[in-house]
């Protein structure tokens, strides 16, 4: 059994013979601007909700319930995603998955009822959801393992940039367009950048193992999978779970307009972009244990204090709360990764992510 405060795997089929972090920058960059559009297209909706909620004359808890729609479909998908790219392998499941999300959130711009704009979100997340599995098993594949962490705290620039770029986004295309419109252009994109990797991504192409019983078993009896799946549902629900409603919550409960809040919530998100990188050095340097436990409680700790405080020291928070809960990600998924082979990396992924998401998200 793998201990997940290894800094490094073993097996030298994780370790390419160049093994430096700046010969693996090609496909390092076209993963990470994947799963920035993939990201994007999952949190978008929340700097908008304000403008959707008056425009269709929906409740908040209609509103919200978007975001559970869309968690749905991310679960069902991600949790089956390795029978897709046992198919197809991993590079066309990628660009598979940034095609079809596109088109999906094109389509939800053009619905013009509750019930349509539900269908929409839920193949979105189904279509999103295929991505994390391959997209990890590439990138831990690609790049020696003593630098996971660094590499890891690289790729999750990309929900960091997320977080603090869709509001800015939002709020620009928002002066010329419609809220349907900002979706259509968001989903347009995707499906470019999702056709760019098919064409020019050179990185290593293999296949994913099915979430077959016998390749399930084996991981299933390890405590240290079960604690991944634990922390990450903490660190879902102080990241995107936080973000998906917080400028709900500053509008309705602190009486913000819906720009101040978004203004708010994407300077505090400035700062996160080099804590990514930083947080995964220190996990190269100081081992994953000690990371992720210093790291949960001070999310935790922030978190808390979003509902207790007010006026400046509401601020405060707000602008400690994501410089914590960034830092989860890049240590844990590098200790995801310990968790059985590199065949196999792509299972215990898919059964980790899709509960967090669930419980967290």
């Amino acid at each position: 059994m793998k201990n997940i405060n290894q800094s490094r795997p073993d097996n030298n089929i994780d370790n390419p013979i160049d093994d430096t972090i700046l010969s693996q920058l090609m496909p390092l960059f076209f993963l990470t601007s994947i799963f920035f559009l993939n990201f994007t297209i999952r949190i978008i909706i929340s700097p908008l909700l304000p403008t959707i909620l008056s425009d269709m004359n929906l409740t908040a808890n209609q509103a919200g319930s978007f975001f559970l729609i869309s968690a749905t479909g991310y679960f069902i998908s991600i949790l089956c995603s390795g029978f897709v790219s046992s198919k197809i392998r991993h590079k066309k499941t990628i660009a598979f998955s940034a095609i079809a999300s596109g088109i999906a959130f094109l389509a939800t711009g053009l619905s013009q009822d509750l019930l349509s704009m539900r269908i929409g979100l839920f193949i979105v997340g189904m279509s999103a959801g295929l991505y994390l599995p391959s997209g990890i098993a590439m990138l831990t594949s690609s790049i020696n393992s003593k630098n996971w962490g660094k590499a890891m705290g690289v790729h999750e620039m990309a929900p960091n940039l997320s977080f603090l770029l869709a509001p800015i986004i939002c709020e620009g295309l928002l002066l010329w367009l419609s809220w349907r419109s900002v979706l259509i252009v968001v989903g347009a994109t995707s499906i470019l950048l999702g056709i760019s990797f098919y064409k020019f991504f050179t990185g290593k192409d293999f296949p994913g193992e099915a979430p077959m019983l016998k390749s399930f078993l084996p991981i299933v009896v390890m405590p240290s999978f079960w604690m991944m799946i634990i922390l990450f549902s903490l660190g879902v629900t102080g990241g995107l779970g936080v973000y998906s409603l917080l400028p709900l919550f500053l509008s309705s409960e602190h009486g913000m307009l819906q720009s101040q809040a978004n203004t708010l919530i994407t300077m505090s998100r400035i700062l996160t972009l080099p804590t990514a990188l930083l947080i995964g050095w220190l996990t190269d340097r100081f081992g994953l244990k000690p990371t992720l436990a210093l790291v949960l409680l001070l999310t935790g700790i922030s978190t808390l204090f979003i509902g207790l405080a007010s006026d400046r020291f509401l601020q405060i928070v707000i602008f400690c709360q994501p410089l914590f809960s960034v830092c989860f990600f890049p240590p844990a998924f590098a200790a995801l990764s310990n968790i059985g082979s590199k065949e196999t990396r792509n299972v215990v992924i898919s059964f980790t992510i899709p509960i967090a998401f669930l419980l967290g998200g």
